[in-house]
Order: C-alpha cells, then structure tokens, then sequence
C-alpha cells in the first residue's frame, strides 16, 4: 500500500534492490512514464567523493502527453519536472523502497488551478506503477530512511 508523506509517496517492497528497479521501471512504463534521467547516487558519491553509500538512484519519469498540457498552461513548470521517483536499498538486503514525489504538491507550488487536473492524474499513474510493483502481502508502510 502507498503511503503519502509531505512530498511524495511510496512504499517499502519485499524485493531485493536491482529488482525493485526493474519493476518499477516496468510499471511506470505501463503507465505511459518514460525514464528521462538516470542518477546512480551510489557510484556518482563514490566517484566524486569517495564515499560508499546503499545502493540508490533517481530516475526522473516522464508522462509527455501530461508533459505537454503542463507546459501549454504553465511554461515555466519545466523547473518542476519530471517526476522524480527514487528506489534504493533498504537494510535489509531483501527489501527495497521506492518513492515517487508527489506531482499534486509538486505543481501545487505554480498557484495555478488548472494544473492541479494534469497533477491529479500523474498522481494517481504514479500510485497504480507504485502498487504494481508488489502484491499488497508483501508491502509494509514506507518509512523514511528504510
């Protein structure tokens, strides 16, 4: 099940990291997302700083049909896209959370009412990839910070 917090929504998942990734990449595609941009956190922290950290990644996922009637309301809105959605690895090694931001309070931020229709819907395409990627049995409430 998805939980909300302030900024996005997500779920800790009963699967191992690299599949977690998949699944949801799989999911959001399903839900007419392409993947944008791809930040591998753990490999750019060590190259740049030499520090080991969990496995993580931010991949920016992008509706472009829900894209474009954004950007026909609001140009400037391209600052607050795409839909960032991050998975990384929980402790333990079987476990996985993934988080998506939440585009309502996203695009909330524009005082414009008429992207709160295109919010709405990239919200709940993001809720149905999200539980997706796991049967309700083998879900618990996201926790910040795994």
């Amino acid at each position: 099940m998805v939980e909300q917090t302030t900024y996005g929504i997500g779920m800790t998942v009963e699967l191992p990291y690299e599949k977690a990734v998949e699944r949801i990449r799989t999911e959001l595609s399903k839900e007419g997302f392409g993947i944008l941009t791809e930040i591998d956190v753990r490999a750019t922290l060590r190259k740049k700083i030499g520090v080991n950290f969990k496995p993580y990644i931010i991949l920016g996922a992008c509706n472009p049909t829900l894209a474009y009637q954004a950007l026909t309301e609001e140009p400037d809105i391209g600052l607050l896209l795409p839909c960032n959605v991050i998975v990384y690895a929980a402790e333990d090694p079987q476990k996985s959370v993934i988080v998506a931001i939440d585009p309502i309070e996203a695009l909330d931020l524009t005082g414009n009412i008429r992207i709160r229709p295109i919010a709405e819907d990239a919200r709940q395409r993001l809720v149905r990839a999200l539980d997706a990627v796991s049967e309700p049995s083998d879900t618990r409430a996201y926790t910040p910070g795994g």
